[in-house]
């Protein structure tokens, strides 16, 4: 290396480093739009009766409800989307992209609309509802397994899309040379295929947990709004929005807490291990 390509390096790598000028502002307005309500949260929260209200039943409650039907929809995503996004990523069958298309479609329709569909689906007179309740005597709608349904159903197309962009994102010599070396399919694909997109998957589970903790439209749709059953903070915000302006800010305070502190301890792990 010579002397001048020496003196030069350092700047050319510091020159690229700087961002175009042009992009700063947008940037900066974006960052802006997307942090200033949250600061208003944090300055207009009602500091002195924060201890108060954050302890009334109504609202651990619905704070409990929320974490404990996110986590359990998050679970039964991951049983049912991973086995989807391989079949979606590593094979071809007639109508894939279809299907590809219908798991992306409660990501643009209005969460009400789903939980309009869950309800015609699932409901007393639904299309498979009435045969639950006839036979079984099984009612799905306004229960706490109603706020779960709901939950996958707008959460499971994060987790899919994102598991199967790490699919195919995977070197698949690694699956091939365990196949050449006698491993079966099932052993590949927990041996080999999942270890290497487990951050995929981590990454996923996340997004699908902060969609499923935030559910509103399909929630109060098809799991209606009954406090200590379905009421998860979203809805507990929604009411007391109505009636009492402070406690919603204390509500959506709580669940922007919760919310930023899983997902920076749980990003911190699976992303950062991409």
């Amino acid at each position: 290396m010579t002397r001048g390509s020496a003196r030069t390096g350092p700047a050319l790598r510091a020159r690229s480093g700087r961002p175009p000028w042009p992009l700063v502002l947008p940037a900066l307005a974006g960052v802006a739009f997307l942090v200033l309500p949250l600061l208003g949260l944090i300055v207009r929260a009602p500091w002195h009766d924060m201890g108060r209200r954050v302890t009334e039943p109504e609202v651990l409650a619905a704070l409990w409800l929320s974490l404990s039907t996110a986590t359990v929809a998050t679970a039964l995503c991951l049983v049912l989307g991973v086995p989807l996004a391989w079949l979606l990523a590593r094979t071809d069958f007639p109508g894939r992209r279809i299907v590809r298309a219908l798991v992306t479609v409660p990501l643009v329709i209005p969460p009400v609309v789903g939980g309009v569909a869950l309800l015609l689906v699932l409901g007393r007179n639904g299309l498979l509802g009435r045969y639950l309740d006839a036979w079984f005597g099984i009612t799905i709608p306004f229960t706490s397994a109603a706020v779960v349904l709901a939950q996958v159903f707008v959460a499971m197309p994060f987790l899919v899309i994102s598991v199967e962009g790490a699919l195919r994102g995977a070197d698949r010599r690694y699956e091939e040379a365990a196949a050449t070396l006698g491993a079966g399919r099932v052993t590949v694909f927990t041996r080999v295929t999942l270890p290497m997109v487990l951050p995929g998957i981590g990454a996923g589970a996340i997004l699908c947990w902060a969609r499923a903790l935030g559910e509103f439209g399909a929630t109060i749709t098809f799991a209606g709004n009954f406090p200590g059953t379905t009421q998860t903070m979203p809805l507990a915000v929604y009411m007391a929005m109505q009636r009492d302006p402070e406690a919603a800010i204390v509500l959506s305070l709580v669940l922007l807490l919760v919310s930023l502190a899983v997902l920076a301890t749980l990003r911190e792990k699976w992303v950062n291990a991409a």
